[in-house]
């Protein structure tokens, strides 16, 4: 009996197109979640289009430690989690697994309430068992995709692809209605910072930071813990040193639409919001849709709560994955999806987000400790990993060797790293300590 003929490449470029997309979509699609969205909004509304060119600065430097990311997946024997142990030790395996689950975790609990924010503008909020049961659906569907999917990898991917042109059209479509200044755009790529940021370049006890949203918005683009997962996915699709040419097509076009994206949040909410008094009540991404509505009619409400939605739910997923292999993988349990360790760990980060996003709802108020937690683990996280792909990029016997553009790319982004971890320690310092 004859094999059947293998499936030819289809002749329409999108759809070539679309087939070319890999790993760096799904990268790219846990880090446009309801963090980004709420960040980039807040840049555009606040400070107009000044910011641009600091979220070029950030896409760059994501696409950098992508990319190295994506070289160590392909050169790399083993897992990183393995090739940590085999080449530092247990331990330090353990810690990094350790500490990028609980981040993960700790604020798996925003994905649950970026879902209700694209359903807030919708109904009058007085029964919390809605909500309550809406998240019950999305995290039992989670679950069940996990131990059910025959193919996760292929899974996640394909259902990526479609979140992310759902993110375009609902973006893209506010964007053509705000009608943003072609002008203001451009000047925005011209480094600037408005008045008065740059005094609070570190945070002091007392003093509005102002500097804040800028730290937010860089790093909800430049994401280290989806950098590193990126490793992972490339030796999930089975990729080789032959493929990585490829990988770098799919790292510049996955992040390139991440950057887009974001640069489409921005000018719309510059160009809604920027100068007017309404800016101060908007303090999350449900406030930002509903008063798009007053401008541009209920389409454009319509349109950006499809992009929230679209948006949370592609974090969803995949935020606990990170946080389910990163565990598993550093404990010596495997690293690749369909492993059980990664299941029963990213099942626990599901439950937890689920659980504190419940929590908030019924006692109408955040989990402030939780919340201080998981910035400790953010000071200790983001540093250690991105010493460790630096320090296993320059492991003299991978062969090829990493290139040392990809290295000082990321020595850019870790000195990024270790500047944020520096400024969450002292907010969480201040807000530990009483004023002296």
């Amino acid at each position: 009996m004859n094999d059947p003929a293998p499936t030819q490449p289809s002749k329409n470029p999108f759809v070539r197109f679309l087939a070319a997309l890999g790993p760096a979509i799904i990268t790219a699609s846990v880090v446009l979640g309801p963090g980004s969205i709420l960040a980039n909004s807040t840049m555009g509304a606040n400070y107009g289009y000044q910011m641009a060119w600091l979220l070029v600065i950030a896409v760059c430097l994501m696409i950098g430690m992508t990319a190295l990311s994506t070289r160590l997946g392909v050169v790399m024997d083993k897992t990183i989690g393995e090739e940590i142990a085999h080449r530092a030790g247990r331990p330090l395996a353990v810690l990094t697994g350790v500490t990028i689950f609980l981040i993960a975790s700790c604020f798996q609990f925003s994905n649950n309430l970026g879902v209700l924010a694209a359903i807030e503008p919708f109904h009058d909020g007085t029964s919390k068992a809605i909500p309550i049961g809406l998240l019950a659906l999305v995290n039992g569907t989670a679950l069940a995709a996990l131990f059910l999917a025959r193919d996760l990898y292929k899974y996640i991917e394909n259902l990526m692809k479609i979140l992310v042109g759902l993110m375009v059209c609902g973006f893209i479509g506010n964007l053509i209605m705000a009608q943003p200044s072609m002008s203001g755009i451009l000047q925005g790529f011209i480094p600037s910072l408005p008045e008065g940021t740059f005094e609070t370049i570190l945070p002091k006890r007392g003093v509005n930071d102002t500097f804040k949203p800028v730290i937010a918005m860089i790093g909800t683009t430049f994401s280290i813990a989806a950098a590193y997962y990126q490793s992972y996915l490339v030796q999930q699709k089975g990729w080789t040193i032959k493929d990585y040419r490829s990988g770098i097509i799919d790292t510049l076009t996955g992040i390139g639409m991440l950057g887009l994206i974001s640069l489409v949040i921005m000018c719309t909410a510059s160009a809604a919001f920027y100068g007017k008094p309404i800016v101060s009540q908007l303090t999350d991404a449900a406030a930002f849709a509903k008063q798009l509505e007053p401008s541009f009619g209920p389409g454009a409400k319509y349109l950006f709560c499809a992009g929230i939605f679209a948006g949370a739910i592609s974090s969803f997923l995949v935020n606990a994955l990170i946080g389910g292999a990163m565990m598993s993988d550093g404990c010596g349990m495997g690293g690749r999806m369909e492993d059980r360790g990664v299941r029963i760990f990213t099942s626990i980060a599901l439950l937890m987000g689920f659980a504190v996003a419940s929590y908030i709802i019924i006692k109408e108020q955040k989990p402030v400790n939780l919340i201080i937690f998981a910035q400790g683990a953010t000071v200790i996280g983001g540093p250690l990993v991105a010493c460790v792909l630096i320090w296993l990029a320059l492991q003299s016997d991978l062969k090829p060797k990493i290139s040392n553009r990809l290295i000082i790319i990321a020595l850019i982004g870790m000195l990024f790293t270790f500047f944020a971890a520096l400024r969450t320690a002292l907010s969480v310092y201040y807000q530990l300590t009483p004023d002296s």
